[in-house]
């Protein structure tokens, strides 16, 4: 048995849900509620924004949710850290987005905000009515104002003149997760961050910290932490980093690791 308590950091997209069925396999939310049974924190740290996670809450109870990349982190219900991005600066972007013609969505906590006209790229109208479905739509469209996003992501294509507007984003880490799908989150935000900052507001050393992810957006979790859990299918980027390799989320792979590792 092990002695000290631990903190289990799980990305989302891939990691607990399956990305076909839209749900947390059975499994993965038994071997999670064992481990906290033990005294261990579980923890979600996603690339979503807390509203764009309600149901995943629905579907698992975890200690905290550690959103947006690092901007907004929950510990229960109380809200330890928020971060947006200046009033003006968020305008600026908006302006820039537009001038370059590239498809932004801006994720706060209000949710996600969709151009106001329907886009001319299929995917983002894919995306909006995605987002509408899971409750995260906000009544206010990208070109309003009255309202602070904490990050965004954006949509390029043949037409889109992204070096020009990636240039001016000197402030943001921009992650590219393919396919013209590009992650924009202000520098010193990460999943790196929001671990550190979480650990320390629970009093856990790193050494007691498991990170379990899947994807080039998890790549901060893999550098900052030394106990990593890597989905049976995942993005080559993350073999670069030692891991306990598992079988796949819709596999029991959660189950699995937690299991063979002796968290529960």
């Amino acid at each position: 048995m092990m002695s000290s308590r631990k903190a289990l950091f799980f990305d989302v997209d891939g990691t607990l849900l399956d990305e076909r069925t839209k749900t947390i396999p059975e499994s993965a939310v038994r071997a999670v509620q064992m481990a906290r049974a033990k005294g261990h924190l579980a923890f979600i740290n996603s690339g979503r924004v807390y509203k764009l996670l309600g149901g995943v809450r629905q579907m698992i109870e975890m200690d905290g949710y550690l959103c947006g990349c690092g901007t907004y982190l929950r510990l229960g219900d109380r809200e330890i850290y928020a971060r947006h991005i200046p009033h003006e600066r968020g305008l600026e972007i908006k302006e820039q987005l537009k001038r370059w013609r590239i498809q932004g969505i801006l994720e706060g906590k209000q949710g996600c905000h969709f151009p106001r006209e329907t886009s001319w790229m299929p995917r983002v109208e894919e995306m909006r009515r995605s987002i509408e479905s899971q409750g995260a739509l906000s009544e206010l469209a990208l070109e309003d104002d009255g309202y602070d996003y904490d990050k965004f992501c954006c949509i390029t294509d043949e037409h889109s003149q992204k070096e020009a507007f990636f240039a001016g984003l000197t402030d943001f880490d921009v992650i590219d997760r393919g396919n013209d799908f590009w992650e924009c989150v202000p520098k010193g935000h990460s999943k790196a961050t929001a671990m550190e900052k979480v650990l320390t507001a629970c009093g856990i050393d790193l050494e007691d910290a498991w990170v379990f992810g899947d994807s080039t957006n998890d790549l901060s979790m893999f550098e900052y932490a030394r106990h990593r859990v890597l989905m049976g299918r995942h993005d080559q980027e993350l073999e670069a980093y030692e891991a306990f390799l598992t079988k796949p989320v819709e596999e029991d792979g959660i189950a699995y690791a937690l299991s063979s590792l002796g968290l529960i």
